[in-house]
C-alpha cells in the first residue's frame, strides 16, 4: 500500500509494506528502495514527454503562430488596398475636372499617346517587385474606367464579340470601355461619320496577308482622320463542336484567317472544303451549330460559343500580328512618336511620275514606312499611292515634303497623323 499527496513542489511518493515500489509518472518507472524514505518526482514535462518522438506539441504551436503572422499579413493587404480605393477615387475626381475643362475648351476625350505615356514613365520609375510588364493592362483598365467621368466614349469594331476586331479594342481600351459590334468594316466607318460612335477600330496590314483592301479603299473617302494605331499578335486556333480532327467535313472563317493558316490546312485536312465567312466569330457561330464544320478563330471565340479546341496555333508564321487604325474625328497632338499616313494619285502619262513624288521625301530627311497601292474605282491602270511617313504634319520637315510632292501629285490627302503602336500583344 502506498499514499501520494499532491503538492506545489511535485509528486511526493511514499513507500509502504514493500522492498521497492514502483510508481508512474507520465508514463515512466520510478523505483524506490526500502529505507530511502520518500522521492520527489517532477511532474511531466513537454520535453520528457517528447522524449523517443517527433515533438508532437511543436507543430500545433507552429502552426498558431504561422496563422497570426498570415493574419496580420492580410491585415495590411487589406490596409493598402483601402489606400488604393482612396487614391482611385482623388484620380476619379481629377479625371472628373479634366472632363469639364475638356467640354468648354472643345478638346478630345481620346488621346492616343496618353495611356502609353502613363504606363512608360511608371516603368521608369517603378522600383519593383511588382512587374514592369503588369503595369500596362492595371492602368489601362484603370484609365478605362475613369474615363466614362470625362464622357462615355463609344469604340466600334466589325463583330460579332469574340473576333480579333473585338480583341483589339479591348486591349485598347479596356472592359470598362464601351464597345459596340457593328456587321461590316464600312459600317464602322459609317458609324463613326455619323457619330454614332467616337472611334472606330479597323484592320488596315497582316505580316502574313498584307493590306486589308477593304479598309484601303475606305479610307480615301473618309470624312474623318486616322487617329491612332494598335498592333494585335494573332493565334488561330481550330474549332469544332467535339475537338476531333476526324470529324472535321468542313472548315469555315474570314479569308484572311483561311490564307495566313493555308500551310497547315494543306498538310492535315488537305481535302475538306473551306468556307469563307464575313467574321472569324460568325464562323464560330455557324460551327456551333453544325457538327460537321470547323471554325478558324480565336481561343476567345470558341469560349464564347462554346466550341472545343481540335489544335491550337495553327497559322502558318508565328510572328503573325495585325496592325488596326484608330479612326475618329478629333486629329491628335504631336507626340514625338508619329506617323503621318497620306494618299496620292498621280499622271499615268507621266513618264517618271512615282520617282518624281516620291523624291521630296528623301530630301526632307523623312523616312518611308510603307507604301502600297489600291486601282481606282471605275479608272483602269489608275492607282492610288498609300504612304506612310515618320514624323507629324506638325513638324516642318514632314509638312515640307508633303508640300512638295503635292505640287507634283495630281492629288494628296493627309489621312491623319497619331502615335506609333506599341508592341504587339497576344490576342
Amino acid at each position: 500500500m502506498r499514499k501520494r499527496f499532491q503538492g506545489v513542489s511535485g509528486l511526493l511518493a511514499f513507500p509502504v509494506g514493500s522492498d521497492a515500489s514502483i510508481f508512474a509518472d507520465g508514463g515512466r518507472s520510478i523505483r524506490t528502495s526500502e529505507g530511502t524514505g520518500c522521492e520527489r518526482v517532477s511532474p511531466p514535462t513537454a520535453q520528457s514527454s517528447a522524449e523517443g518522438t517527433d515533438e508532437p506539441m511543436a507543430e500545433p504551436e507552429k502552426t498558431r503562430q504561422a496563422s497570426r503572422e498570415l493574419e496580420r499579413l492580410r491585415g495590411r493587404i487589406d490596409a493598402i488596398d483601402d489606400s488604393i480605393l482612396e487614391r482611385l477615387n482623388d484620380r476619379a475626381r481629377v479625371v472628373q475636372a479634366v472632363g469639364q475643362l475638356k467640354e468648354s475648351s472643345g478638346a478630345a476625350v481620346y488621346s492616343a499617346d496618353r495611356e502609353r505615356s502613363i504606363v512608360k514613365k511608371l516603368q521608369a520609375a517603378n522600383p519593383g517587385p511588382f512587374p514592369d510588364e503588369g503595369l500596362g493592362p492595371v492602368f489601362r483598365e484603370i484609365i478605362s474606367a475613369t474615363r466614362s467621368l470625362e464622357e462615355v466614349l463609344k469604340v466600334g469594331y466589325m463583330g460579332p464579340e469574340g473576333t480579333y476586331s473585338h480583341a483589339a479594342a479591348l486591349q485598347q481600351f479596356g472592359e470598362s470601355a464601351n464597345l459596340q459590334a457593328f456587321r461590316s468594316i464600312a459600317d464602322v466607318f459609317a458609324a463613326v461619320e455619323r457619330g454614332k460612335i467616337g472611334l472606330g477600330v479597323v484592320p488596315v496590314e497582316n505580316t502574313t496577308e498584307g493590306m486589308v483592301a477593304q479598309t484601303l479603299d475606305l479610307l480615301p473617302g473618309f470624312e474623318g482622320t486616322v487617329c491612332g494605331e494598335l498592333q494585335l499578335r494573332v493565334s488561330h486556333d481550330l474549332l469544332s463542336q467535339s475537338g476531333r480532327l476526324g470529324d472535321v467535313r468542313q472548315v469555315i472563317s474570314h479569308p484572311q484567317p483561311l490564307a495566313q493558316c493555308r500551310e497547315w490546312l494543306n498538310g492535315h485536312l488537305p481535302e475538306v472544303e473551306r468556307i469563307e465567312a464575313a467574321s472569324t466569330a460568325v464562323a464560330a457561330q455557324l460551327a456551333a451549330e453544325n457538327s460537321d464544320l470547323a471554325a478558324i478563330g480565336s481561343a476567345t471565340s470558341g469560349e464564347v460559343y462554346g466550341l472545343k479546341t481540335v489544335e491550337s496555333a495553327i497559322e502558318d508564321r508565328r510572328d503573325n500580328t495585325t496592325r488596326f487604325l484608330l479612326i475618329g474625328t478629333q486629329s491628335p497632338e504631336a507626340s514625338g512618336h508619329d506617323l503621318t499616313s497620306v494618299v496620292f494619285t498621280i499622271r499615268k502619262d507621266e513618264s517618271g511620275g512615282l520617282f518624281r513624288l516620291l523624291e521630296p521625301v528623301a530630301r526632307h530627311d523623312v523616312n518611308l514606312t510603307s507604301i502600297q497601292l489600291r486601282p481606282i474605282k471605275g479608272k483602269p491602270w489608275e492607282y492610288l499611292f498609300f504612304l506612310d511617313l515618320e514624323g507629324h504634319v506638325s513638324e516642318a520637315r514632314v509638312s515640307d515634303a508633303l508640300a512638295a510632292a503635292g505640287e507634283i501629285a495630281n492629288s494628296t490627302r493627309v489621312l491623319g497623323s497619331f502615335p506609333r503602336a506599341r508592341k504587339a500583344r497576344e490576342g
